[in-house]
């Protein structure tokens, strides 16, 4: 459920974009997702992610300085940063905290040697970097309907890709059968 909630302002906001083609009502609508999204959150969990609450914040920041600037540079920067905030987080948490934030999230559903949520670490923050410049490409090379579209399409199919590539690496490495059968043991 809490999936869909969070597709459900990008749905919005692509819909309105295409039926009214017009980037700054789709915008507002956005933001008016997000805020729903966080109140949903808030009302299921009685509390909000760290990482709702930074989604929040660049969709209201880059949303309101595009109404207020007239400008939709400002939006299609929202995916980048957002995309290059996670990576900074993943690779921060790892170089100056130790602190692997993927197994702080997963952890308590797969058992994983600490060289492999390393590994895990440093695959997603280059993946949400990736991601992040690729959007950029899009949102300066290609016409605003494209960029919609690929905001649509795109964010998911990057996931979808990045999933099956750590799904390939935990295989291939016999983590995922080794996870199922009993915790692995730490190798550092």
């Amino acid at each position: 459920m809490r999936q869909f909630i969070e597709f459900v302002p990008i749905a919005l906001f692509v819909a309105v974009y295409f039926t009214t083609k017009d980037i700054y009502l789709a915008t507002g609508i956005l933001m008016g997702g997000v805020c729903i999204q966080v109140g949903f959150e808030y009302y299921q969990d009685k509390a909000v992610s760290k990482r709702t609450i930074m989604v929040f914040a660049v969709v209201i920041l880059a949303g309101t300085a595009t109404l207020v600037f007239q400008n939709e540079v400002f939006i299609k920067w929202k995916p980048t940063v957002v995309n290059w905030l996670f990576s900074v987080a993943l690779i921060g948490g790892q170089l100056l905290s130790k602190d692997n934030l993927l197994k702080k999230m997963l952890g308590e559903h797969m058992a994983l040697p600490d060289h492999v949520w390393r590994n895990l670490n440093y695959g997603w923050a280059l993946g949400f970097f990736i991601a992040g410049a690729l959007n950029l490409i899009v949102a300066y090379g290609f016409s605003t309907d494209i960029w919609v579209s690929y905001k649509l399409i795109g964010g998911f199919a990057i996931t979808l890709f990045y999933m099956v590539i750590t799904m390939v690496y935990l295989v291939k490495g016999g983590y995922v059968s080794d996870a199922e059968e009993e915790p692995a043991e730490s190798t550092d």
